[in-house]
């Protein structure tokens, strides 16, 4: 419940009112909250025409929210790796990790929900079963899926105390002059566009290490390695120091000659322990073919020149 009084007479109404107002609800979640009774003004359902007045008492009732259940779907992936504790799949580029808003179906929970069935662990939620780590839509590769909650909590801890050693492959744009380097800057969400991330000196610690593969004529292949997992952190750090991951629409403009759409990055290999044995696991997924073509195209083009 959201209880707001009104403290000034400014002649406004209702629903813009509440628009104003620091509550986190959209205009059309206020829109839907009046049209179903569940904002009220001293006690009485009134319109979003309401002109409020001051010393009014605004109360508005937000209903828990139901997480739709989430079906099973035969989605091919990869299953690189596979035990009764947990399963390591190559996602592909275009998936996107569990369910949310514009995407109430069509995701690798989908997919894993059909291949282990019931066996998935409880602790994300019914919307992200088994879901330890993630990785953006447009990313490729490694992510493991916990089957039960000891295997969950486990793999989450490694997570935490860094012991997860993780590897991408990333084509980005411009000539990396150093050999390799360490990028350590801070990252939060944007104070410009939330949808997006940025570095922010009030962020929270992000450190990414890149090792150069190749230079060609106007790109470099990167080996990068990441301590932490700030959200869309190596797409941050990149455009940061001017080196965009080819392909990138959210932080470059995403044009470039492959005509490739999405990041051109790829998380190729993970080293840890197994969660309930203590094993040491190291896993690869290959380059997927479109990222191979462009490649190969670059290397042509060396040879050429």
């Amino acid at each position: 419940m959201i209880r707001i009084i009104v403290d000034e007479n400014d002649d406004i109404r209702l629903d813009s009112y509440i628009s104003t107002k620091d509550t986190e609800l959209s205009r059309e979640s206020v829109k839907r909250l009046l049209g179903d009774g569940n904002i009220t003004v001293n006690s009485a359902v009134k319109k979003g025409s309401y002109k409020v007045k001051k010393g009014d008492i605004i109360e508005i009732d937000i209903p828990e929210v139901k997480e739709a259940k989430i079906e099973a779907q035969d989605i091919p992936v990869e299953i690189v790796y596979e035990d009764e504790d947990i399963i390591v799949v190559n996602k592909p580029k275009g998936l996107v990790v569990h369910p949310a808003n514009g995407n109430p179906d069509g995701t690798l929970v989908n997919a894993i929900m059909n291949i282990c069935k019931d066996s998935l662990s409880g602790i994300g939620g019914e919307k992200r079963p088994g879901i330890v780590h993630r990785l953006d839509k447009d990313t490729s590769g490694l992510l493991i899926i916990a089957k039960n909650d000891k295997a969950h909590i486990s793999m989450s801890e490694q997570i935490k105390d860094r012991k997860v050693n993780k590897r991408y492959i990333a084509l980005v744009r411009g000539i990396i002059k150093e050999d390799e380097a360490t990028i350590n800057m801070p990252i939060g969400r944007s104070k410009k566009d939330r949808k997006k991330m940025a570095v922010d000196k009030n962020g929270k610690e992000a450190v990414t290490h890149f090792k150069v593969l190749r230079r060609y004529d106007n790109y470099t292949l990167l080996d990068i390695k990441i301590d932490t997992g700030r959200t869309h952190q190596i797409r941050v750090h990149m455009a940061e120091i001017g080196h965009p991951v080819i392909g990138d629409e959210v932080y470059s403009n995403g044009k470039n000659e492959f005509g490739v759409k999405g990041q051109m990055l790829h998380a190729k290999s993970l080293d840890f322990e197994h969660p309930i044995t203590g094993k040491k696991l190291h896993l690869e997924a290959d380059l997927p073919e479109y990222f191979k073509n462009v490649i190969d195209i670059c290397d042509k083009r060396m040879e050429v020149s």
